[in-house]
């Protein structure tokens, strides 16, 4: 009876196994980005509208806004961090979650989609209203702070809610398509 040496299997086994993992130890799709990393506005199309605007003050409005992932997996996990932009040196309102939203991790595939709502209600200027001029988009957890998408803002000025407040909220993400 011939016996085989068990050295040479657990050398192939071991080969076999180093040769599956790459570099980076198997965590990348082959374009530098990680799995499940951070949506970054950059690699997601945003269109914003069409709007249901709220003609006159008193009345509200909703302005949907959609991503579509053009990139590698990745992740929209927490709020859209949106800001209404005024004219000039004014400055911005950082628009909070609507009362009662709750965030939702998502995950988007290569051409996957998400979209939110920014609602608002329409003032009068010369009752404390915000006359905005663009709507600002980022995506939570993109690494650079500064990547930002910018929108005209052509939906009125958003009432005053006192203390410094504005009628306006934003939504959790939603998963659209499908």
């Amino acid at each position: 009876m011939r016996a085989t040496p068990i050295a040479v299997p657990a050398t192939l086994a071991a080969l076999l196994l180093l040769a599956a993992c790459d570099s980076a130890g198997g965590d990348e799709d082959g374009d530098g980005k990680r799995e499940g990393a951070a949506c970054s506005v950059h690699e997601v199309s945003i269109e914003v509208g069409p709007a249901s605007i709220a003609p006159a003050a008193g009345d509200t409005g909703e302005v949907p806004v959609s991503l579509t992932n053009r990139g590698a997996a990745c992740t929209l996990d927490g709020f859209p961090e949106v800001t209404l932009v005024g004219a000039g040196d004014s400055p911005a309102v950082d628009v909070p979650p609507a009362e009662g939203a709750e965030a939702q991790k998502l995950t988007l595939a290569k051409g996957g989609s998400a979209s939110f709502t920014v609602a608002y209600e329409r003032g009068t200027p010369r009752g404390g209203a915000f006359d905005a001029e663009n709507l600002r988009v980022r995506l939570p957890g993109d690494a650079d702070r500064t990547r930002s998408r910018l929108f005209r803002w052509s939906y009125g000025p958003v009432a005053g809610g006192g203390q410094g407040d504005h009628e306006v909220s934003v939504s959790a993400y939603q998963r659209a398509g499908d």
